[in-house]
Formats: structure tokens, C-alpha cells, sequence
């Protein structure tokens, strides 16, 4: 019997994937559907619908599910979900297509990609939208103060961008899932479905286990996280995003090739995992950190580590913002979720550490609880800091990142005939962190 945490809802894994002879006579049909092109987000979403990943979702929501999950975090049933999951169209698309019709979902790369029956239409204004950022995006930084939020979101924050770029009219229903796209040969032996993860973990029999969230570069604070998990979990599953991300940001290919150097040889391999899945980044800061902890449930996950800024982007959220918010979710009490209907409540816990860093004095890797040395004595470590150093073409200090895995990275820096100008932003240039004591 499996020792893993079931799966978010309620209901097992709710796969809508199609295989085989089903997914041939569905195929046949979407080429007779109408067709309406899809964004690279809405593509990661419903993959995720597909495999199970979003459990218990299998439909892109509905206004009222989309208005609870922006004001209270449940969908309209009462189940925990921290963000919105929608399909928009053009007005002339919303035009031609009539509640009760069967549509055909492609990518943009031209791939057929699911068969969704419509079940509303529905528009949100640009207060609408508006209220979503708000709800969604605005975090305790000082990018989100109230006289600079807008302006600045506007500007800087890929996940207010993506929201106000949608088209006009939103799409809900239940989907068919034809493809998984590139993912599973691109990233073959990485991208891994729910199942196969379950499957890989109980043989191993795991039961309490932790998952790394990762977008950037492994350097040595996302090492000692790791290893911290291991040492009061069964084992650490380093679950990479394989999805899109902003430009400037290296492709997952070569940060897959970076951590599998590092568990080669830094890692006892019975106890870690190297997974990818194929969401993109919404950049949400502390309610990503609530989504990456919701599907890893789905996973077999019940430890989200949770460090500084997690899933934030320029100075968007407070530190440990991310960290805070698992207090204030509905269900967040032992008692409050044994008040409401089995499997509605997060079962995925947080995992908080604090401030990592290498600090001379102490000889090795260290945290702000466990640290009493001075700014002077402590490399400071972030992706996006690692980056900055790379692109510019910057010596990287001693104890930032293992060396094998620095040639790899320094090697497709070197690649790059053009390059992005990386913006350091509070939480990567460490200086909060260095100066407390």
C-alpha cells in the first residue's frame, strides 16, 4: 500500500489524457471542430489537466470558480485552489462558437491539443482584470505599494502582463487532452506525469517527501535546501519548471543538464528524485508558492520547501511572503479541514527555511537562524544574482555554485550570441539578508 499523500480533492488523479485508439478517433474529430489557438500558458495548464497534475481540476473555470478562487482561494465546491486557470478567445472566436459546442484547442506551434465542450462564455472587463492582478499578484513589497503597483506592474511583472494581455472573452468547460506536446521526448527521463512519479516513490517507499521548486540555476543554498529535506524526509524530489519563463531566464534544458551533474556527485541517489513539469511561470510570488505546493499534493508531495522569495519577480513581495501565506489559507488548521468534505483542504504542508548563504566563519553553508558572523563573511546566493554574473561575464565567488556545474552554465552563456539585461532586485542582490544579524 501506497505511503504517499493522495491527491488534491478528494477524487484520485483525474487524468483527461487520451491514448491510443480513443486519442485516434478524437484526433479525427478535432480536424472537423472549430479551431481556437491557445497561449503557451493555457498549453502548460491543460497538459497539467491532462496528467492528473491538476487534480481535481479538469475543466478551464467558469466565472464563478474564477471569481472564488481570486477572493477566497476555494473553487464554488468548497476545494482549495490558489489561482485562476482560464481559456480567453478573440471577440470575433467568442462570436462563432455557441454554448454546448465542441471546440478543437491548438498551440501556437500548430499542435492539436485538446477538444474542449463549452459550457460558458464569458467576458471580463478591464476592472475585471484589474481585480484579478490585485487579488493574485499584489504581494507586501515595495514594488506593490499602492501609489506604484499598477504602474510598475504594468512595466516589470510578467504575470500582470500575461493577465492583462488576455483576449476579451473567456472560455470554461471540460477538456480532452490530446498531447503533451514536446515534453515527454525533449525532456525524456525528466518530465514525468503524476502516476510515474507515484510509481517511482513507492517503490523506493517513500512516504513523507519534499519538493524543490526550481526555475533557475542549482547554486549551493538550493543544494543545502535540498539536503536539508533529506535529512527529515525519505527523500527530496528537485522538480523543475520545464515550462516557459522570462526572457533572460536559462532554458530548461540546460539547468537539467546542471542538476543532473550535481546529483551525480553531490547526492546519495536513493534519496533524490530529478522531475520536470510543464507549467509556465506566473510569477504570483505567495500564491505560486500555494500552486506549487497543490499539484505537488498531486504528485505524492507532501512537503513544499519554501525559502526567500519564492516565485517572485523584481520587488514585488515581502521576503518570506510566500512563507506566510500558508497561515492564511481557508483549511489551514488541522481543525478547520477536518470541518469540511474529504480532500477539499491542502494536504501539502510548507517546509519554511530561512536566508541561506556560505559563510567563512562557519566554515560551510549556513542560514540567518544558525549564523551570528557578520555581512563581510557570507556569499550571498541567488539564481538570478548567478545569472547576472554569468551573462556579464563575471568572475563567480568561491562556495556560489559547484564547479562542474558552473562549466556547464559558463559554457551556454558563452553560446549566446545575444543577451538579456538581468535586473537584481532586492531579494537576488542579498542585502537585506546581509546585514541582519
Amino acid at each position: 500500500m501506497s505511503r504517499l499523500v493522495p491527491p488534491h480533492g478528494g477524487k484520485g488523479l483525474t487524468i483527461c489524457l487520451l491514448e491510443g485508439a480513443e486519442r485516434a478517433e478524437a484526433l479525427k474529430k478535432a480536424a472537423t471542430l472549430k479551431k481556437v489557438v491557445i497561449s503557451p500558458r493555457e498549453k502548460g495548464d491543460l497538459i497539467m489537466m491532462g496528467i492528473g497534475g491538476f487534480s481535481p481540476i479538469t475543466y478551464f473555470m467558469g466565472k464563478a470558480d474564477w471569481k472564488s478562487v481570486c477572493e477566497k482561494m476555494t473553487l464554488t465546491d468548497g476545494t482549495f485552489w490558489p489561482v485562476p486557470v482560464t481559456c480567453s478567445v478573440s471577440a470575433e472566436d467568442a462570436a462563432a462558437i455557441n454554448v454546448g459546442q465542441e471546440i478543437a484547442l491548438e498551440s501556437v506551434e500548430g499542435e492539436m491539443m485538446a477538444i474542449m465542450t463549452v459550457t460558458e462564455k464569458y467576458t471580463l472587463t478591464e476592472d475585471e482584470k484589474k481585480w484579478e492582478c490585485y487579488q493574485v499578484f499584489k504581494g507586501a513589497g515595495p514594488d506593490s505599494a499602492d501609489d506604484v503597483f499598477w504602474e510598475t506592474a504594468l512595466k516589470d511583472h510578467p504575470g500582470v502582463q500575461m493577465v492583462m494581455g488576455q483576449k476579451p472573452v473567456s472560455l470554461a468547460g471540460p477538456v480532452k487532452v490530446l498531447s503533451e506536446a514536446e515534453y515527454p521526448t525533449k525532456y525524456k527521463g525528466v518530465y514525468k506525469r503524476p502516476a510515474e512519479l507515484r510509481a517511482e516513490m513507492d517503490a523506493k517507499g517513500w512516504g513523507k517527501v519534499a519538493a524543490l521548486q526550481l526555475r533557475n540555476p542549482m547554486h549551493r543554498s538550493h543544494e543545502f535546501l535540498a539536503k536539508i529535506a533529506v535529512e527529515v524526509c525519505d527523500g527530496v524530489v528537485i522538480h523543475s519548471l520545464i515550462g516557459n519563463l522570462k526572457p533572460g531566464d536559462i532554458p530548461a534544458e540546460v539547468r537539467v543538464r546542471a542538476i543532473d551533474t550535481l546529483v551525480e556527485h553531490y547526492f546519495v541517489k536513493d534519496h533524490v528524485i530529478q522531475a520536470g513539469y510543464p507549467l509556465d511561470m506566473r510569477y504570483a510570488g505567495p500564491r505560486e508558492g500555494l500552486l506549487h505546493a497543490t499539484f505537488r499534493q498531486n504528485f505524492g508531495i507532501n512537503q513544499m520547501i519554501i525559502g526567500r522569495d519564492h516565485a517572485g519577480v523584481g520587488d514585488f513581495y515581502g521576503m518570506f511572503e510566500a512563507q506566510e501565506i500558508f497561515k492564511r489559507i481557508p483549511y489551514a488548521t488541522p481543525e478547520a479541514a477536518c470541518a469540511v468534505e474529504p480532500g477539499k483542504a491542502l494536504l501539502c504542508e510548507n517546509m519554511n527555511i530561512d536566508w541561506t548563504f556560505y559563510c567563512f566563519k562557519c566554515d560551510g553553508m549556513a542560514s540567518l537562524r544558525t549564523c551570528p558572523h557578520a555581512k563581510e563573511d557570507r556569499v550571498i546566493l541567488s539564481g538570478t544574482k548567478l545569472r547576472k554574473m554569468l551573462s556579464e561575464g563575471e568572475a563567480i565567488p568561491d562556495h556560489f555554485g559547484r564547479d562542474e556545474c558552473l562549466a556547464i552554465l559558463r559554457e551556454y552563456y558563452e553560446g549566446l550570441t545575444e543577451k538579456v539585461e538581468v535586473k537584481m532586485q532586492r531579494a537576488a542582490s542579498g542585502e537585506h539578508a546581509a546585514q541582519k544579524k
